[in-house]
């Protein structure tokens, strides 16, 4: 897959922050905003040897694996149903919690999106306020398939936080 100039030149990057760090720091993942949210952003981070967590589109189209039988000819079924909000069960439910009217719930699953090639560890975050209805989701994802959901979330929160502070530090 051709990366394009500003993958390029970000890989470079962070092959020059890895290499300034040596590998005392045991660096696994790299934290990006919705910039890497596609199949290239992907592959540009995984040829540095690092697991990408980022943000995808809201409204990403995503599968859950298709469990169903084989159907006996034939490349087996990859896609199975759409992961929605009335397709996530109870088992991806990780947590909820309920603050000034504002009530989270955060859901973990692995599925497919039709432009990677691999499974896709996603956490979906919806926000529902209880006063008007109204909901919104945010979609982080990671090709680490066995990173818990609460990891995944405080690591892309750490990025802000590092923005802040690299923003406080130039003024």
């Amino acid at each position: 897959m051709a990366l394009s100039p500003f993958q390029t030149q970000l890989q470079a990057c962070i092959r020059a922050a890895l290499a300034l760090t040596g590998l005392d720091l045991g660096i696994i993942y790299f934290v990006y905003d919705g910039a890497l949210g596609n199949n290239a952003g992907l592959q540009a981070v995984k040829q540095t040897g690092l697991r990408l967590i980022c943000k995808l589109r809201h409204d990403s189209v995503l599968y859950f694996p298709y469990a169903g039988p084989y159907a006996g000819k034939g490349k087996p079924r990859k896609y199975g149903g759409k992961l929605t909000g009335e397709t996530l069960k109870a088992g991806h439910l990780r947590s909820t919690s309920t603050e000034k009217s504002i009530k989270t719930q955060v859901y973990q699953a692995s599925v497919w999106h039709k432009n990677f090639p691999e499974l896709l560890n996603v956490v979906v975050i919806v926000k529902t306020n209880l006063k008007t209805g109204l909901c919104a989701k945010v979609l982080l994802f990671s090709d680490d398939l066995a990173l818990a959901s609460k990891t995944l979330i405080a690591y892309y929160s750490l990025r802000f936080q590092i923005e802040f502070n690299f923003r406080d530090a130039k003024q």
